[in-house]
């Protein structure tokens, strides 16, 4: 009898371990070299996208770098901004958006049925000229990931981490989005609900969200965002906890900030690099990842 019960066990592990990472219950192995692909490829396709979250993974990324924001009707959407943003989105009928309509148009005020129904990717982004353009929309979360482990596995790809940006401060709560502990609820349910758990570094420079998440969910990763001069120390000290990741503004990074991170056992992931030169300097610098616009630089430079 015990051997008959090891032998189901062992098919059962074998079969859970054909399915992916997404059974396993502790971290996956942080990959040698984090690059990460900011709202996906911003740079050359529609942020925060699922074509730019695609062309990411076939330029080879480790990690899918992304924004979370919450619907009135409670579901996780990819979207940078509070608000429609008239810089690159179209009305559902194709027209321009003026400034003073966008600010009537909180995703938080808005039903995801009425919001899916913007154009995100035919308007020319001034910033971005290499951007593609092709018609497209805000994914829910969910959607995303089915699309992207579908993706992985028809394409014969290995597994890519999703970090995910926790877009929330005081002054928004429950106006442009929900407390953090509502925030982190939601965006944890469509986490667990896909099983990536052991491949989600949650970020924020929202420390409150990350402060629910260490002691609501202290098995995901985190990244603490940081864009002022403070000291390391003095920041971990407002945070209350040592993160898995320090995600500095590639401007603050240098050789002692790369050194005490790791001494804290931290890694360190500066944002956004996107040229050769900036790519290089940061590496030469020990960095353990980088997020950009452009993952094919950060690619080439592997």
């Amino acid at each position: 009898m015990q051997n008959i019960i090891s032998l189901a066990f062992i098919i059962l592990f074998t079969a859970a371990c054909k399915n992916g990472p997404s059974t396993s219950k502790h971290q996956a192995s942080w990959p040698q070299f984090s690059t990460e692909g900011h709202r996906g490829a911003r740079g050359l396709m529609p942020e925060n996208t699922i074509p730019a979250m695609r062309k990411a993974i076939d330029l080879g990324v480790t990690t899918l770098e992304m924004d979370a924001h919450i619907t009135r009707d409670k579901e996780v959407v990819l979207a940078h901004d509070a608000h429609i943003n008239p810089l690159f989105m179209l009305s559902p009928d194709g027209k321009e958006i003026s400034k003073e309509e966008a600010e009537n148009m909180a995703l938080y005020q808005m039903d995801y049925a009425e919001i899916r129904r913007f154009d995100v990717g035919s308007k020319f982004h001034t910033g971005f000229p290499q951007q593609q353009k092709l018609k497209t929309y805000i994914p829910r979360l969910a959607e995303l990931i089915d699309s992207v482990q579908a993706y992985l596995k028809a394409k014969n790809k290995p597994p890519v981490f999703y970090n995910i940006e926790t877009k929330s401060k005081p002054a928004g709560d429950n106006r442009l989005h929900p407390d953090p502990e509502n925030f982190v609820k939601l965006l944890m349910a469509v986490i667990q609900e896909k099983k990536i758990t052991p491949w989600v570094i949650i970020q924020s420079f929202d420390l409150r969200t990350l402060q629910v998440l260490h002691q609501k969910y202290p098995q995901v990763r985190t990244s603490f965002l940081v864009q002022h001069n403070k000291s390391v120390a003095e920041n971990l000290q407002e945070l209350g906890f040592t993160p898995t990741v320090y995600s500095p503004n590639l401007k603050l990074v240098n050789a002692n900030l790369v050194k005490e991170c790791h001494e804290r056992g931290m890694k360190v992931v500066p944002w956004t690099a996107n040229t050769a030169e900036e790519i290089a300097n940061l590496k030469a610098l020990g960095v353990d990842g980088i997020i950009s616009d452009y993952p094919n630089l950060l690619v080439a430079a592997q």
